[in-house]
């Protein structure tokens, strides 16, 4: 059965230049896939020029009601939904986000069909597709480049100036880091991107036992996983599965890793009732040693105590005062440096765009022409043609109602 293809146009504010596919890879669509065609709505912000488009063979239009499946990256303004469509982008509902309740609701009353980047998923939960790898490696970079900055040691451009990945790396290799000890959370993609940068530079890697106890003449990053910086509050022996299941009656212990470290550098994810990393308290302790927070991670007055607000790619850097729990000028004596973007990869845009795109090429558009075999778009799906919420995501009801206290 023919399929037709839209990139839709980003509209949201500030303008986010990603797109789900390149030029080239579109070219690749139309060549696997003979039942699929291809449309491109016109943009100007694009980082892929319409005309780079055109000469792939692609078409382009203002109009996409004769569209089938509708491919963004962020949330799609209300009056620019098209009823009776298939969409695809992130849409910051499932967790039932307040500020796009409206948006959720407007999708069910247009009998749209939305899935979001986010619910495509295996079997097992585990994510298929995203930009995380590229949110950590922009993360890190501007961690290094916040270093720089703040203690007049190098001073790094930032990435939206740069062409690519390759281009930000190249700048790295002018720094030179002085003698401080990095810990770096999490093992998924954002921490893996941030490890890549960590690496790039030539960081010595050790372990926790002897980044805990040991000192060291040269600058040095500890990766560190839940195990790590949770514990059973009874004082029995870590279960990993069993904190994932019910984090409740764990608590931190990263204050071990706060005490002997200078950067935190924030790739891990953050799972309800698991207990905070850190909290403000903790950050007034006089052994409380982190200076520098690059919290990739981004989640507002939560498990990072000093990340009071997101910050912005304009406006990335800010300071917080421990003592006083409040955000203080940069630079200003005695206060943690926070960096906190939380649309990082926007930074990356073609880079971004041409990885997030081989994902969904591979794991996400066979399951049009396969009868979605291994329940990818199944999964996936939030809402339905009739204009009501899947089965999977029925817990979204009183959300939608208006019902759920928020």
């Amino acid at each position: 059965m023919p399929i037709k293809f839209a990139l839709i146009k980003e509209r949201k504010s500030p303008p986010d230049r990603r797109v789900v596919f390149s030029p080239k890879k579109c070219r690749k669509l139309l060549e696997t896939f003979p039942d699929a065609t291809m449309v491109v709505e016109k943009s100007e912000v694009r980082v892929f020029d319409d005309d780079l488009y055109e000469k792939e063979g692609i078409e382009l239009a203002n109009d996409l009601r004769n569209c089938d499946v509708m491919l963004g990256v962020k949330e799609v303004p209300i009056p620019a939904l098209i009823p009776h469509k298939k969409y695809f982008f992130f849409s910051h509902t499932i967790k039932q986000q307040p500020y796009n309740r409206a948006l959720l609701q407007a999708i069910l009353k247009n009998k749209i069909e939305l899935y979001d980047h986010e619910t495509i998923v295996k079997e097992n939960g585990a994510r298929l597709i995203g930009f995380g790898r590229y949110a950590g490696l922009v993360g890190a970079y501007n961690t290094f480049r916040a270093l720089g900055f703040r203690d007049d040691l190098f001073n790094l451009p930032k990435v939206e100036n740069l062409v690519d990945l390759a281009s930000m790396k190249l700048e790295l290799d002018n720094i030179k880091l002085p003698t401080i000890k990095i810990v770096l959370t999490g093992t998924g993609k954002v921490a893996q991107g941030a490890k890549e940068i960590l690496d790039y530079l030539k960081i010595k890697e050790v372990s926790v036992s002897d980044y805990l106890n040991e000192k060291f003449n040269e600058v040095v990053f500890c990766q560190i996983d839940v195990q790590d910086y949770n514990r059973p509050s009874d004082g029995s022996v870590f279960n990993k599965n069993k904190f994932f299941k019910d984090p409740t009656g764990h608590e931190s212990n990263f204050m071990r890793f706060a005490k002997v470290t200078d950067m935190f550098i924030a790739g891990h994810f953050y799972g309800d009732n698991a207990p905070y990393l850190f909290t403000r308290e903790d950050a007034k302790h006089p052994d409380f040693k982190i200076n520098l927070i690059g919290d990739i991670s981004c989640d507002i007055d939560g498990p990072v105590a000093s990340t009071l607000r997101a910050s912005t790619i304009a406006d990335p850097f800010y300071a917080y005062d421990p003592q006083c729990e409040k955000e203080v000028a940069f630079k200003t004596k005695n206060s943690i440096t926070v960096m906190a973007v939380d649309n990082l990869p926007c930074e990356l845009p073609k880079d971004a765009s041409e990885g997030f795109g081989t994902m969904f090429f591979n794991q996400v558009l066979p399951a049009f022409f396969n009868d979605d075999k291994d329940g990818i778009l199944h999964r996936a799906k939030i809402t339905t043609a009739e204009g009501t919420l899947t089965d999977r995501f029925s817990y979204l009801q009183e959300y939608v109602d208006g019902q759920q206290s928020l």
